[in-house]
């Protein structure tokens, strides 16, 4: 592609103009962390899955302390189980394993990987996600299937968050604190915790006196709301007027049972998302098991290499993420090309990829006007 072949309607100059002025959007100051002290906005993140129990302290000694109960630490659990070791602790400051999976449970959740790459283990525990891009309720029980295979909940720590690690060299172990009173040791910590559950609100004036009803997605009031993780009818709400602040992958999925439910909805958008098509569709497990042995794995590294710009002779997954960036990114066109000649067709590709999905938007939304305002404006 070039600029010649670019419709005659665009000004590719004009578009980067464009792009600059997004990117200065995204780089002001408007989010920020919830105070790690009491205050105001404490309440955000409040638990409203499982209530804390009270519990004594430990002061006790495991072989193996896994800081975070998500994917990673789960993973890290397994590993450790599978070498041997007995004494296993995750600690994690949700109330049960699934990281990010534990907190999202808004309406319409799913993951945006193919379910046969992102769930892990499958194989080990002869599971077949039930769909090609699964639902949160499947991921957070496959996360529940894990800990109870490999035995992880027995000396597990949840709603509890680590606050100090000291490594002992004379008795050459980890002694490691938490919020909960506990000073325990171990002999190997692994820190296992990621940015996808850690809540952020916008910088905006009164979020801190608002009296009205306001959480945070990751922590959907159902009481309030009506419906449920399996079901997106929120019946709570059909007198009542929403704000939804945010249009990423998770606005863009609550904003549709919302508006249905909701007597009136308002979204508050600072930079319109890329909306490809998902094409869902259930998955055959009998087709899944007739895969050689190690399927998982050869689909999982054909994956992490064409998102890594590594050419591949086959493209195992052949969806939105691969097809795309392997033509960006992992393409033999361009391996012969250096310097300015590649960034350029790059620049080229991505834009070309970024205007179909703009083209989508025109042909999804008739108003011009809105259209305009729901068009992304950087790169893929």
């Amino acid at each position: 592609m070039s600029k010649a072949d670019l419709p005659s309607s665009i000004d590719l100059d004009e578009v980067r103009e464009k792009y600059r002025q997004e990117r200065d959007k995204r780089l002001s100051r408007s989010k920020r962390d919830i105070p790690k002290i009491d205050g105001d906005l404490r309440h955000y993140l409040n638990d409203p899955y499982t209530v804390p129990q009270s519990r004594a302290p430990l002061f006790d000694d495991v072989d193996v302390v896994c800081v975070g109960a998500g994917f990673a630490g789960l993973l890290c659990g397994a590993q450790f189980r599978g070498a041997g070791f007995k004494d296993i602790r995750l600690i994690d400051s949700a109330g049960d394993v699934g990281g990010v999976w534990y907190w999202n449970r808004y309406p319409e959740a799913k993951c945006d990987v193919e379910s046969l790459i992102y769930m892990p283990l499958l194989e080990e525990l002869d599971y077949v996600p039930t769909m090609r891009y699964a639902t949160a309720p499947e991921i957070g029980e496959h996360a529940r299937r894990i800990a109870k295979h490999y035995d992880l909940y027995d000396k597990s720590l949840f709603h509890t968050t680590v606050t100090g690690l000291y490594w002992d060299q004379e008795i050459g172990r980890w002694h490691i604190r938490t919020d909960r009173g506990d000073t325990m040791r171990a002999r190997f910590v692994v820190i296992c915790i990621g940015p996808m559950s850690k809540v952020k609100l916008p910088d905006i004036a009164g979020i801190d006196t608002f009296k009205g009803k306001a959480f945070h997605t990751s922590r959907w009031d159902y009481a309030f709301t009506g419906g449920s993780p399996f079901d997106s009818n929120l019946t709570g709400l059909k007198d009542k007027t929403v704000g939804f602040i945010g249009t990423g992958a998770t606005g863009l999925q609550c904003v549709a049972p919302l508006g249905q439910s909701a007597k009136e909805l308002y979204v508050f958008q600072r930079t319109p998302s890329t909306v490809g098509v998902r094409n869902n569709r259930p998955i055959d497990a009998d087709d899944v098991r007739k895969f050689e042995p190690g399927w998982q794995r050869r689909r999982q590294e054909n994956f992490t290499a064409i998102n890594a710009g590594i050419p591949c002779e086959v493209d195992l997954i052949g969806d939105g993420w691969t097809i795309l960036l392997g033509e960006l990114l992992a393409s033999k066109r361009y391996q012969s090309l250096s310097g300015d000649d590649l960034a350029r067709q790059k620049e080229l590709l991505d834009f070309e990829m970024m205007e179909q999905i703009r083209q989508r938007v025109d042909q999804t939304v008739t108003d011009k006007e809105t259209a305009a305002k729901l068009k992304p404006y950087y790169n893929y």
